[in-house]
């Protein structure tokens, strides 16, 4: 019997929250923007994915408060442009504080069209859509 291998690179990733009920709530309708489901939930930890737990909120296991960590994002996998815009807008009515609009990102490729978002514990997050067919035309040029 052959097996699918996972394609993600990461097990999963964890972030803190200082109120884990409203977290849940924003991720839960931002996500869903994605086709992004939750996977699993223990108290205090829900996990999210399509296919298996990637994306973790949880309250910190030592109980001390969840911080930012400087320099770090988590980017999300959109698969059109529409779910990059409905992505954005879902945050921002979720009370999420822009980080930088959707729209393309010249700099990072001419492929690339995304945006960021601040959640409400201030963890920078983003919604990002890979345009494979210009990648290749790109990469022919």
């Amino acid at each position: 019997m052959m097996s699918t291998q996972n394609p993600s690179i990461i097990s999963h990733v964890s972030i803190g929250t200082n109120d884990y009920e409203k977290a849940r709530a924003f991720y839960n309708v931002v996500l869903a923007t994605l086709d992004i489901n939750i996977i699993m939930e223990h108290p205090g930890a829900i996990a999210y994915g399509r296919m298996y737990p990637e994306f973790w909120v949880c309250t910190p296991h030592d109980g001390q408060p969840a911080t930012l960590g400087n320099g770090f994002h988590m980017g999300f996998i959109a698969l059109t442009k529409d779910q990059v815009h409905a992505f954005y807008d879902a945050a921002i009515a979720a009370g999420a504080i822009c980080d930088g609009p959707p729209g393309p990102r010249p700099l990072y490729s001419d492929a690339y069209y995304g945006c960021f978002v601040r959640d409400l514990d201030g963890h920078k997050i983003e919604a990002a859509f890979w345009d494979e067919e210009l990648a290749a035309k790109l990469q022919d040029h």
